[in-house]
């Protein structure tokens, strides 16, 4: 009997947090079908009181793009290689970082039509994402845990 409970239990979360994903306002939901046409396998995850974040697959490549909760698009994510970082990303960041193993690499595009690049590298207890802009200036550490 207790078997069951947890079973329906389970599924009770399971439906719960599914459902929370998908309800967006219908402007921001509209704006982002309308930006990133192609989409699919979009999830839904609330960052803070006004913003937004669908992760979604796109061309073979993931993505994370986030909005305002009018509908505003803020910023978008996307996996690239580290060969495709620009050249001048790459000799900042060996420059200052030769040892390190790099995790992910990624280009980030805002609404403000500014481009940068987050790299992350392992560290001893966690990892730690370096911001490049276009010319290679680093911009921003942030310390994780994931």
């Amino acid at each position: 009997m207790k078997n069951i409970y947890l079973v329906a239990l389970v599924v009770l979360c399971a439906s719960v947090a599914a459902c929370a994903q998908k309800k967006v306002p219908s402007t921001l939901d509209s704006a982002f079908k309308t930006k990133f046409l192609n989409a699919t396998n979009i999830t839904w995850n609330k960052e803070n009181t006004h913003e937004y974040e669908a992760e979604f697959i796109m061309s073979g490549t993931k993505y994370s793009a986030n909005f305002s909760d009018t509908g505003k698009w803020l910023e978008t994510e996307h996996l690239i290689t580290y060969d495709e970082l620009p050249k001048a990303v790459q000799q900042s960041f060996m420059a200052s970082h030769k040892e390190v193993q790099v995790k992910t690499v990624a280009k980030i595009e805002n609404s403000e039509g500014t481009t940068s690049y987050e790299i992350e590298v392992k560290q001893l207890l966690g990892t730690k994402e370096l911001f490049y802009d276009a010319n290679g200036k680093e911009i921003q550490e942030e310390d994780s845990e994931d």
